[in-house]
């Protein structure tokens, strides 16, 4: 059964666990985390239902709360926060959705965040090329009041290839093309937060219908797949 509410408990589970990051606290508390995790992934799942009301979802993951702490300085076995992702289908949408949960840093995130080498040159490509119709998507009023700016790391200066004096160099430098939407816990936990998360991706849709189409043609036009 779906839940369409984040519980207040889940949240309060979350700040006594960053006061208490540690194996022995987090296995006497194991079965109320369970509980959480749970109720948690209830809410995900109506992300996804809901998104496939108006996209193509491959697949959802709940991340673990687990870390992986072999190559970080912090050693904090937990994460603080609960998550998931919905990846688009396949070769012909790309891009995918995350949602991110915990006290004080709530957050959406869409997108592409991690492009391969050939996707990340033939987006520069049509950048290079002719940027006038991405820039109009990201900057529609009503898309901008939602999402704001595009955001993603970026190299200092122009990727080899490209010249650092184009015009549309500050898109051309980017690594990643994504966006993110902030909420406060009060809108997380409120009623209308699973209303909230689904306007905020059905508004992303041209961006993904732009994206799509660039990565699922040659700089012709012509269909790659």
């Amino acid at each position: 059964m779906s839940n369409s509410t984040i519980p207040k408990d889940a949240f309060n589970f979350l700040k006594e666990l960053s006061k208490n990051n540690n194996k022995e606290w987090f296995e006497q508390h194991k079965p109320t985390f369970k509980e959480h995790e749970k109720s948690v992934k209830s809410f995900f799942e109506s992300v996804k239902n809901n998104l496939s009301h108006h996209d193509e979802i491959e697949k959802m993951k709940m991340f673990r709360i687990y870390r992986d702490v072999r190559f970080s300085k912090d050693k904090t076995p937990y994460k603080t926060h609960l998550a998931a992702s919905f990846a688009r289908l396949g070769a012909h949408l790309r891009g995918g959705y995350y949602i991110h949960l915990t006290p004080s840093g709530s957050f959406l995130a869409t997108g592409f965040w991690d492009p391969n080498k050939e996707d990340l040159f033939r987006i520069r490509k049509e950048l290079e090329m002719d940027a006038s119709e991405f820039r109009e998507i990201i900057g529609e009023k009503s898309f901008k009041a939602i999402w704001g700016e595009l955001a993603g790391d970026a190299v200092k200066t122009a990727p080899k290839g490209f010249d650092k004096e184009h015009p549309d160099i500050d898109l051309i430098r980017k690594k990643q093309f994504i966006f993110i939407r902030n909420f406060s816990d009060k809108e997380v936990l409120s009623d209308t937060f699973l209303q909230e998360v689904d306007k905020s991706y059905r508004a992303i849709r041209p961006y993904f219908d732009l994206m799509s189409d660039i990565l699922t043609t040659n700089l012709n036009g012509e269909s790659l797949l």
